[in-house]
Formats: structure tokens, sequence, C-alpha cells
């Protein structure tokens, strides 16, 4: 699919909230399956005022106030697993906005958009987990999802606001228009992606700390990353 990288805005089709809930045996309680908000929602600084994480550490925060995923990818979902193809539609991957029209190809770190009234901005890319499998009933997908550089992405709250489904969302300013969030996203997740680049992420300031803090371990020489218990859950 081809997005317009020049002026990119897209239209909210969607905007999703939950509460923690026990999902699976043993495991702890996940906000990942969450509902259609009704009216204008409110947003501050650590994301939808109705919006609850279950743990801080992964998810949420003023760093994770917000997970924006593109409507548009859900085609290419419903084409790699047909089987579960009806199960591709807004909302499904936990995130908190749904958009047509923006995407990480289009996007880039540090941009800042309109929100309804609010303004937020993009600072570091999703990372999938072994709960996004169980919610969907499909093994490997947190792994498909980092391959493909189809994650979504988090913001940081730069003015609260409220917005309502059916807003248009815009790009107000950019700032490194050579760091799309899908190069950024891939970068993240390349095991062998070369130090001078991890460095000079690692230095970015719009770029969230828990972000930059991984970029600064890869630009050690001889670093290497099990991403098992992130993945796989174990």
């Amino acid at each position: 699919m081809m997005f317009d990288t020049s002026t990119p805005s897209g239209k909210v089709i969607g905007i999703f909230t939950g509460k923690p809930r026990p999902r699976w045996p043993g495991k702890p309680e996940s906000a990942i399956d969450k509902h259609s908000a009704i009216g204008p929602s409110i947003v501050t600084r650590d994301g939808f005022s109705e919006d609850i994480q279950a743990d801080l550490t992964v998810h949420g925060g003023p760093e994770k106030a917000l997970h924006h995923y593109a409507t548009d990818h859900m085609k290419y979902w419903q084409e790699t697993f047909p089987s579960h193809a009806k199960y591709f539609k807004p909302g499904c991957f936990g995130e908190n906005i749904a958009t047509t029209g923006l995407a990480e190809e289009n996007l880039c770190l540090g941009d800042i958009l309109s929100l309804g009234s609010a303004k937020v901005q993009a600072c570091q890319g999703r990372q999938p987990c072994w709960k996004l499998n169980a919610h969907m009933e499909i093994e490997e997908l947190a792994f498909h999802f980092q391959k493909t550089a189809r994650t979504g992405w988090y913001y940081r709250i730069i003015e609260d606001g409220s917005v309502t489904v059916g807003d248009t969302m815009e790009v107000l300013e950019r700032f490194h228009p050579h760091w799309s969030l899908q190069r950024l996203i891939l970068a993240r997740f390349n095991k062998s992606l070369d130090e001078e680049t991890a460095k000079e992420l690692s230095n970015m300031e719009v770029l969230s700390e828990h972000w930059r803090a991984s970029f600064a371990k890869k630009s050690i020489q001889g670093f290497t990353e099990n991403t098992d218990r992130r993945l796989k859950g174990v």
C-alpha cells in the first residue's frame, strides 16, 4: 500500500480503552482486550482517562501514553493469516487509536500531530510480546509484527485535549524526516545494526528514554539481545 509521505494526515476511525483483567491461567492480568469508546475521549499526560494499563513497566506512562495502529495494515494480516481474517479489525491489537492514512511508512520519529484538540508526539514503536500471540491465538504473530515493522507506535502527550471518532490527525511539526517510524522500528529489532547508527539513535532526545537506552546497548560491540521471554513468554 502506498502512503503520502509529504503531508500525511489520517482519519480517526476508532478509539479504544480497557481495564486489566485475568486472561490466561497463571499469567498476569492484561488490558489488551479493549473496547470502543463512546463520545469524546479525554487525552491527558498518561493517555485516555478511561484507559488503565496492567503493567506500567512495559505499557503506559508519559512516553507510552497512547498506542496508535494503522488500520490500513489489516488487509495484510488478513491475507497473511486467512484462517483468522475475520478477527483483524480496528482495535484487535489492543491499540488506543485506529486511523486510515497514517502508518509507519509516512510518519517520522518526533512528529507532532494533532489529535482532536490535543497534540501528541511519536516517540517509539511497539515492542510486541507473547500477549499478542495469546490474544489473537496466532503463534509467532509478535515475531511477524517486528519483522515487518507493522507494530504501531506510541505517543507522548504534548498538550491535553479531547478527540472524537471522525477527527482528522495531521502532522504539525517534523524534526527527523530521514527517520521514518518504519526505519526506526526495523533498526530497533535489527540484530546486526551497526554501532554508529545505534549510537546516533541513542542520542536522539525525541526518542523515548527506554528506546534510547536500548540503542545505547546495541552500540556496544558484541552486545546480543535475547528476545525469547518477550516474544514467546519463556
